[in-house]
């Protein structure tokens, strides 16, 4: 999520998966229910290993091999560019786009593995949240015609629980818990090697 200027901002949006419908812009702030009230992932396989419980997404029901938008789609949608475009697929979203699953391929020539940490590098923290962040944006701006620029504000909650290296792959989920036309808040979550490697409430509002 960029916290300092509007980019460069996508043309038309790239399709959804099939039962999505149109995308539509609603009036005035919305409250989500508290998201403890949605389905709650765990216990069931990924890659042949369980699952940990209390994810936002229940990955149980997802085909976590589909890829419904690669990065060019996702820049259609997005305002991050080049090296802060961290994420590179959208695997599956709710039809009402408040819940979302993506994925970040951590490549072993990133622009940080020099130098977090030499001999041993490491994904930082930051960037985890930085990605979560941006499947918000994501799932923000799946109801506009065209895309918006969310700046970050705030980040509440947050915890690292697990060490992501390159050569990993780390499943981004998110759930809305407020949308309005002037920004959101969402829970974030990173998902690698069946573990939960962080988890974050944020904030975005339209610059």
């Amino acid at each position: 999520m960029s916290s300092v200027s509007a980019h460069e901002r996508g043309g038309q949006h790239a399709h959804a998966h099939a039962g999505t419908g149109h995308r539509d812009a609603r009036e005035g702030d919305k409250t989500r229910a508290p998201h403890d009230a949605q389905p709650r992932g765990g216990g069931e396989p990924l890659n042949g290993h369980a699952l940990p419980k209390g994810l936002l997404v229940d990955l149980s029901k997802i085909d976590l091999s589909q890829r419904l938008m690669n990065r060019a789609d996702l820049e259609r949608m997005m305002p991050h560019r080049g090296n802060m475009l961290l994420l590179d697929h959208l695997i599956w979203h709710s039809p009402d786009w408040k819940q979302g699953v993506a994925l970040k391929h951590v490549r072993n020539d990133e622009f940080w593995v020099p130098g977090h940490f030499p001999g041993r590098p490491l994904l930082p923290g930051v960037l985890q949240v930085e990605a979560g962040a941006q499947l918000a944006v994501l799932m923000y701006n799946g109801r506009f015609p065209e895309p918006l620029t969310p700046a970050f504000t705030r980040i509440e909650s947050c915890s690292f629980r697990s060490m992501v290296q390159p050569g990993d792959e780390l499943y981004l989920l998110c759930q809305e818990l407020k949308w309005s036309r002037r920004g959101f808040t969402c829970d974030i979550q990173g998902l690698c090697n069946q573990k939960v490697t962080f988890e974050a409430q944020v904030q975005g509002l339209v610059i």
